[in-house]
């Protein structure tokens, strides 16, 4: 096992990052000020700048260890890719020598045709680039067989140019983003701020199983979540696992995690129990957007590979086990400009206060006016198991502000001065603000939108998913709100009068997405539709949204998707809807056919020759086994029933149809009820049969032997 060999953390952060301290000390001087000058302003990189890197880079991996590196891409599979090459190269006399070259570093070709494309390349049109993305650091990977890969995070693009990826849209978004926020920060007399970025913070929720029993389910291996499994005598409802003592073996666990996240760069610093058995978080420090998403998605790679390790299997299914809690992933977002001012920070003077509250109200105008778009990016299959549930935030956006700030956003819309629960008179732009402290107010675990001091936490985000897609969305309707302010702003003769008329008329306008209450309670579904807002309650229904007129505009305005990538990405969203549901349908059968039914004829069985042989005994009755024989051969009936339902509606489905809409319905609609019907039947047959006959590990063991 690795472990940090007396290492403090300091010594071991960033062993295995090429990060601005390592290039420093192994670029020229004009070299590092160059690439400083791409990374931080976006200016060009010229191939001679490369040149000088690369070669810098490969002698710093080659000396690390790494004989192969890669252009570490993020294509729309949710997942990483990258072919691996290494640095290996042969003399005109057959020696071996190791090179890297500039065009190397910024550019690769893999092939483009085996990934999610949406119909932007035929799987004729191989060709795909990868593009070096220099604001993300490179960083080395080593494999349980210690071998050391360099990777080089890169953006994936068609040949033609489409995006092909996550990482595209979301440095577009950034840059976006950054152009609008910049035009107020000038307004607002900031002469010294160069560009805005995203910081961002990505709680990860996970399951640990043992290795040896995960294997035992094909559910599990095929689908990430269980299919079958009735609840077991003891869940969470005593929550005596939330923040409890961590287990020797998860400890361990644990320890060799963070050691390979802080090799890696990652901060991760909190690691602690969650609701559900055998569940557990890790969260990072804030760094920017881009390279948080990276960082996140190096997160879920190591979960799983330390679990091997430990033998364990780490499970990121959004509800891998029905009737427990289940696992997201909190995206805290926020916006700062390079010298280190948080936008979403109060601040102490009438300037800061004024500028602080535009940008709050932009928010607001932001998540109400692209509610859809926002609950689009936090759907997949696994989460529409979660999301409604009394686990996890509701279906429906709302904004929860806490008491402090909606009381001041209501006396800014009512006009009004006078004193607020923090003391201190309510006048904006050439007066104060109260001081607003960061913990002014409680959390609320409910909302799927919460400030929460100087950042918002966006709570819905399935934690299987990558973080790109919810914070290209943020990114991208906040930089419209503001886009749409500066015009105002700029035209404004008086520019102090005209932020008091913005800020009121915005509040007034968009006030219905706040809510601060019990987003469980059904008293708030009725109350949201009374506000209109948008109650949508699977993925099916969201997916249209992503090429809905508002959508397209949006987005094509800010240049973060073309029309054609977004017509794309909704047929991708389809078929990975439907192709994730016909896995589980199938795997449902095969566990059906091939383990629980032939079970349960051998449970039979033995019942029969148990009732046949009591029966031999004169004076006594085999009435508990003849009633426990017919529950069960009842239930068996039952369940062959259901069972060849599914069959039936699976074979009905047109493989042919281009109309991928209609088919995700039919799945959503009448596989996926099949589905759950039958387990209803295969759970009940569980309870009831003998459980070493049972023919796959239960929650029992699943979830309590760890």
């Amino acid at each position: 096992m690795n472990h940090c060999c007396g290492k403090s953390i300091t010594d071991v952060f960033g062993i295995n990052v090429f990060n601005d301290s390592v290039m420093k000390q192994r670029l020229p001087k004009d070299t590092y000020k160059a690439l400083k000058r791409t990374i931080e302003e976006g200016a060009e990189l010229t191939l001679g700048i490369a040149e000088v890197v690369a070669n810098a880079m490969k002698d710093w991996a080659i000396e690390k260890g790494a004989t192969h590196y890669t252009h570490w891409f993020q294509p729309m599979t949710g997942m990483t890719a990258g072919k691996h090459d290494s640095f290996i190269s042969l003399t005109d006399d057959g020696r071996a020598i190791m090179e890297f070259s500039g065009k190397e570093l910024i550019k690769g070709e893999p092939d483009a045709s085996s990934f999610p494309s949406g119909g932007l390349r035929a799987t004729f049109e191989a060709r795909g680039y990868t593009a070096w993305d220099c604001t993300s650091p490179a960083f080395l990977k080593q494999d349980t067989a210690g071998n050391m890969t360099l990777c080089i995070p890169t953006a994936f693009c068609s040949y033609t140019g489409e995006a092909l990826d996550t990482k595209t849209p979301l440095l577009r978004s950034m840059e976006a983003l950054s152009k609008q926020a910049m035009r107020i920060l000038r307004l607002f007399g900031n002469t010294t701020a160069k560009r805005v970025i995203t910081t961002v913070g990505a709680e990860q929720e996970y399951f640990l199983v043992d290795k040896k029993l995960y294997q035992q389910r094909k559910d599990l291996i095929f689908a990430g979540r269980t299919l079958f499994g009735a609840m077991p005598p003891k869940g969470q409802e005593l929550e005596d696992h939330y923040f409890g003592n961590i287990p020797d073996r998860i400890s361990a666990f644990m320890a060799e995690l963070d050691y390979e996240l802080w090799k890696l760069g990652v901060s991760a610093k909190t690691k602690h129990n969650e609701v559900a058995p055998a569940q557990y978080e890790i969260a990072p420090i804030f760094t920017t957007g881009n390279v948080a998403t990276d960082h996140n998605q190096l997160v879920m790679e190591t979960l799983k590979s330390v679990a091997h390790r430990h033998g364990l299997a780490c499970l990121l299914h959004e509800k891998p086990f029905a009737g427990m809690n289940g696992s997201g992933k909190h995206n805290n977002w926020s916006m700062s400009t390079n010298d280190g001012q948080n936008l979403l920070d109060p601040g102490k003077t009438p300037h800061e206060n004024a500028q602080f509250l535009v940008f709050l109200v932009a928010v607001i105008q932001a998540v109400d006016e692209y509610a859809e778009l926002l609950r689009l990016f936090a759907a997949n299959t696994g989460n529409d198991h979660r999301l409604g549930g009394n686990e996890a935030p509701p279906a429906i956006i709302s904004i929860f502000l806490g008491e402090q700030l909606t009381e001041i956003l209501e006396h800014i819309e009512n006009g009004e001065v006078r004193a607020c629960k923090q003391n201190g008179e309510l006048k904006i732009g050439v007066s104060t603000l109260p001081r607003f402290p960061q913990d002014a107010t409680d959390r609320n675990r409910t909302s799927p939108f919460a400030f929460t001091g100087n950042r918002f936490e966006f709570r819905m985000v399935p934690s299987s998913a990558s973080i790109a897609g919810p914070n290209i969305v943020l990114n991208t309707v906040v930089a419209d709100t503001l886009s749409r302010i500066a015009d105002r702003l700029e035209q404004a003769e008086d520019f102090h009068k005209e932020v008091q008329e913005y800020l009121k008329e915005t509040i007034k306008n968009h006030k219905r997405i706040i809510f601060n209450g019990n987003g469980y309670a059904e008293e708030w579904i009725k109350e949201a539709e009374k506000r209109r807002l948008p109650f949508i309650k699977n993925t099916v229904e969201a997916i249209p949204h992503l090429i809905s007129e508002k959508s397209v505009y949006v987005f094509t305005k800010h240049k973060v998707f073309s029309k054609t990538e977004l017509y794309a990405r909704y047929e991708i969203l389809l078929e990975d809807y439907i192709k994730q549901i016909n896995i589980e349908a199938v795997t449902m059968i095969h566990m059906a056919k091939r383990q629980i039914i032939p079970a349960v004829i051998k449970y039979t069985t033995q019942l029969a020759q148990s009732i046949n042989e009591v029966s031999k005994i004169g004076g006594i009755s085999p009435a508990i086994q003849t009633k426990l024989l017919k529950k069960v051969t009842e239930l068996l009936e039952t369940f062959d029933t259901g069972l060849e339902r599914l069959e039936e509606l699976l074979s009905k489905v047109d493989q042919s149809s281009e109309n991928h809409y209609e088919q995700a319905c039919y799945y959503r609609d009448h596989i996926f009820t099949a589905m759950e019907n039958l387990r209803k039947t295969g759970d009940q047959l569980e309870t009831l049969m003998e459980e070493s006959l049972w023919p796959f590990p239960i929650y029992s063991d699943l979830l309590f032997r760890v």
